[in-house]
């Protein structure tokens, strides 16, 4: 029998591996975006592409560093909600 509480905790362990897998990611974007954001005001470059490269750069690199364990944590995630599905459906 599906209870609110099921619900509500397969909707919150759904949030908390969104947050835990594309944490890195983001972490990394806004660090490289705020850097470059110094980087233009000190030296009065405002090229607008020039915040792009960095980010797409750092994101593309943490992907690959960050990669196998994002694939293993969603992958997890998906098992957990798979083998419970017979307590889903009558």
């Amino acid at each position: 029998m599906v209870t609110p509480e099921m619900v509500i905790n397969l909707a919150e362990n759904g949030v908390w591996t969104v947050f835990f897998v594309a944490g890195p990611l983001l972490v990394i974007a806004l660090v490289l975006g705020l850097g470059v954001a110094i980087f233009q005001a000190t030296t009065q470059i405002q090229e607008q592409t020039l915040a792009f490269i960095p980010k797409i750069i750092g994101v593309l690199a943490a992907l690959v560093l960050f990669g196998p364990w994002m694939l293993s944590e969603l992958t997890h995630f998906t098992y957990q909600i798979l083998s419970n599905l017979h307590e889903f459906i009558r």
